[in-house]
C-alpha cells in the first residue's frame, strides 16, 4: 500500500524535529550520528546506512555512525581498509570521490565494478548497491551520509532529491553537535582548569602559611613531600643539603647531585640522571637552590604545579633569609667600621655584646682578599656568606664583616695562646672557606694579633699592611703571618705609624715630590732597581727605558736624597722607607 503524500510529510516532519531535539539536547556526536543514519534509514528504505566524517588529520574518512551495519564490519573499514582522502591515490572510494567532488556517487551493482576496493568487506556484509551523498556545512564538505541496498538498485533523480534533502539536515545536525561537543569539552576542561587553579591556590597558600608560621626550607620540605606523595631534597646552589623529607633511600646521593643538570626541571631522557628530576630556585636571576625528587612514578600537572609553587615559596624564604642576613651583615659591619675608626671598646661594647662578640678578649685579624676573577665583588659576598657561616659556629663568635674591599676577620685567640704570635689555624680555615665560596678566584689572607686586648685597630693595620705587600709583590694564594714578612713585618708592628712615615718621608721624601711636581718616575724606576737586584740591565729592561736612563734616574736620586745607593745600609734604609711607603699606600 503506498503511502499517502501527507503521511509521507509528517514522517519527515517527525523525523527532522526528532534529529534538531537530539542535536539540541546535548547528545553525544556519535548518538546523533547513529540517529541520522537510522533516520536515513528509516526514510528512504536502505537496507544499511553510515555516516562518514574525517579523521583529525583529514587524511580519511571514518564510519562515525550507522544503522543496521554489523561491528565487525565498521572496525574492519575503519582500521583495515580506512576511506582514503588522499589525491594520489588511484582508486577512490564512492565516499572519497563524493567529498572531494561535493557531488552524490552512486554505485548500482558492485558486481559490475571490477576495481571496487570493497568487494570483500561488502560481500561479508551483503550489500551490492550504494549511495554516497556529500554533507555539506555552508561552502565546505563536512562528511557523508551512505546508503547501502543488499539488491542491484538504480538509483532515481527523485531518491538522490530525497536524500540530498535528508543530507542538508543531517549536515546541520552535525555541524550543531560537532559544535556542541566541543563547547562541552571546552567547558569541561574548563572546568578542570578552574579546579586545578583553585587547588593551586590552596597549594600555594598552604605553602606560605608554612613559611609565615616559620616553618623554614625544612619545613616547605616537609609540606612538599606530602603533597606530590614521594621523598624531596632541597640543595643550595653550592650542593649542600639545606632541607629533605620522606625515604632518603629514594633521594639522590651527593655524587648523583654533584653532575646535575642544575637548570633542568622535569626531567629529560637523555640527561645523567634518569631516577632523579630537578627543578632550579631562583632569586634575581640566579639559581639560589634546587629541588629534587624521585621521577618515578611521573608527576600528575596538580603536582608538578606544587613543585613550581614550592620553588616560588622556597625562593622567598630564601629571600627572606638573605634579607636578614644582609642587615645582619651592616650591623656587624657598621661595629667593625667603628673599631677600626678607633672607637672606644666601652661605646660599641653593648652592641658586640647583642651580636654575640665578647671585645675584651684578645683577637686575631685576618684580612682576606679576593683577586683574579671579574666577578669579585660577588665572590667576595659569597666568601663572607661561607665564611660568616663558619663563625656562627664558634662561641663568642668571631667578627666578620666587609671593610674598604677586603674580607675583615677578628677572630677571639685562645686563651692559652699569646695574641701577638698567632697560629695559622683560623686564617687558614678562613682562607679555604674563601676559596671554596669562589672558585676561580685567588684568596690572600693576612693575618696578625693585638698585643692587648682591646687594640684591634693595630692588629687589622698590621695584617692590612701585610696583605698589601704580599699582594703587590705577587704573593697570593697563601696565608701570610708577620714571620713571612721579615723587617717589613717588624716596622709594621712597630706602635707609632706617624713615626714610620717621618721616617719614610725623610728618605724618599724629596723623590717623591720631585716625581709628583715634575711627573717623572724616580720612585718608580728605584722599586724596579731593588726588584731586579741591583742590575740596571735588568732594571732597564723590566722599565722598558736605555740603561743609560737607568743610570741617569739613579744619579739625580743620590742628588735629592744625599744617599749612596751603592752603600748596603743605605739600600736596607731606601728599602725599608720604600715599604713603608707603600703600605701608605703614597709609594711609586
Amino acid at each position: 500500500m503506498t503511502e499517502a503524500p501527507s503521511d509521507e510529510l509528517r514522517r519527515w516532519l517527525s523525523a527532522v524535529e526528532t534529529l534538531s531535539a537530539a542535536v539540541t539536547s546535548g547528545r553525544d556526536l556519535t548518538d546523533v550520528l547513529d540517529l541520522v543514519a537510522a533516520t536515513a534509514r528509516d526514510l528512504l528504505g536502505f537496507d544499511f546506512c553510515a555516516v562518514l566524517i574525517p579523521d583529525e588529520p583529514a587524511r580519511t574518512l571514518v564510519i562515525t555512525g550507522w544503522s543496521g551495519l554489523s561491528v565487525a564490519y565498521v572496525e574492519r573499514v575503519n582500521a583495515d581498509r580506512p576511506v582514503r582522502l588522499d589525491a594520489a591515490d588511484p582508486v577512490l572510494a564512492p565516499s572519497s570521490r563524493a567529498f572531494r567532488s561535493g557531488a552524490p556517487v552512486t554505485i548500482d551493482d558492485i558486481a559490475d565494478e571490477p576495481d571496487f576496493p570493497w568487494s570483500g568487506v561488502a560481500r561479508e556484509q551483503g550489500y551490492r548497491s550504494m549511495v554516497s551523498v556529500p554533507l555539506r556545512s555552508g561552502p565546505a564538505v563536512v562528511g557523508t551520509l551512505n546508503g547501502y541496498y543488499v539488491t542491484a538498485h538504480r538509483f532515481s533523480d527523485q531518491e538522490l532529491e530525497r536524500l540530498a534533502l535528508l543530507a542538508n539536515h543531517a549536515a546541520i545536525a552535525l555541524a550543531s553537535a560537532t559544535l556542541l561537543t566541543r563547547l562541552s569539552r571546552l567547558n569541561a576542561s574548563l572546568r578542570d582548569q578552574r579546579d586545578l587553579l583553585h587547588r593551586s591556590e590552596e597549594i600555594h597558600e598552604q605553602l606560605l602559611v608554612v613559611s609565615v608560621r616559620g616553618g623554614g626550607v625544612p619545613g616547605l620540605a616537609r609540606s612538599l613531600s606530602g603533597l606530590v606523595e614521594r621523598a624531596v631534597l632541597i640543595e643550595d646552589a653550592r650542593g649542600d643539603i639545606l632541607a629533605s623529607a620522606g625515604d632518603p633511600a629514594a633521594l639522590p646521593g651527593d655524587a648523583d647531585r654533584a653532575g646535575g643538570d642544575a637548570d633542568r626541571a622535569g626531567g629529560d631522557a637523555d640527561a645523567p640522571h634518569t631516577a632523579w628530576d630537578v627543578r632550579p630556585v631562583e632569586l634575581d636571576g640566579e639559581t639560589v637552590a634546587r629541588l629534587w625528587w624521585p621521577r618515578e612514578p611521573p608527576l600528575s600537572a596538580l603536582d608538578r604545579r606544587a613543585v613550581d609553587h614550592a620553588a616560588v615559596v622556597v625562593s622567598l624564604e630564601l629571600a627572606r633569609l638573605r634579607t636578614g642576613q644582609e642587615a645582619e651583615y651592616r650591623l656587624r659591619g657598621e661595629l667593625l667600621a667603628d673599631l677600626l675608626a678607633g672607637v672606644p671598646v666601652d661605646e660599641v661594647r653593648e652592641r658586640a655584646t647583642r651580636l654575640g662578640h665578647d671585645l675584651d678578649r684578645p683577637h686575631v685579624a685576618v684580612v682576606g682578599r679576593v683577586t683574579g676573577t671579574a666577578g669579585s665583588g660577588t665572590a667576595l659576598q659569597r666568601a663572607l656568606r661561607a665564611v660568616s657561616a663558619l663563625a656562627a659556629t664558634e662561641k663568642p663568635r668571631p667578627l666578620v664583616a666587609v671593610h674598604r674591599g677586603d674580607l675583615v676577620v677578628l677572630w677571639p685567640a685562645p686563651d692559652d695562646e699569646r695574641p701577638g704570635a698567632p697560629d695559622g689555624g683560623p686564617a687558614a680555615a678562613i682562607r679555604r672557606t674563601m676559596a671554596a665560596a669562589a672558585p676561580g678566584a685567588t684568596t690572600t689572607v693576612a693575618v696578625a694579633g693585638s698585643p692587648t686586648p682591646r687594640d684591634h685597630t693595630r692588629a687589622y693595620r698590621t695584617a692590612r699592611g701585610s696583605l698589601d705587600l704580599a699582594v703587590r709583590a705577587g704573593r697570593t694564594g697563601t696565608v701570610l703571618t708577620l714571620d713571612d714578612l721579615g723587617v717589613t713585618g717588624l716596622l709594621l708592628q712597630l706602635d707609632d705609624p706617624a713615626q714610620l712615615l717621618a721616617f719614610a718621608d725623610r728618605t724618599l721624601g724629596p723623590v717623591r715630590r720631585h716625581d709628583a711636581e715634575r711627573g717623572t718616575q724616580l720612585l718608580r724606576t728605584l722599586r724596579t732597581h731593588l726588584d731586579s737586584g741591583l742590575h740596571r740591565a735588568e732594571t732597564a729592561r723590566r722599565a722598558h727605558v736605555h740603561v743609560n736612563t737607568v743610570a741617569q734616574r739613579l744619579h739625580r736620586i743620590e742628588t735629592l736624597t744625599g744617599l749612596d745607593l751603592t752603600a748596603p745600609a743605605t739600600l736596607v734604609e731606601i728599602g725599608a722607607a720604600m715599604t713603608l711607603l707603600e703600605v701608605a699606600g703614597v709609594g711609586g
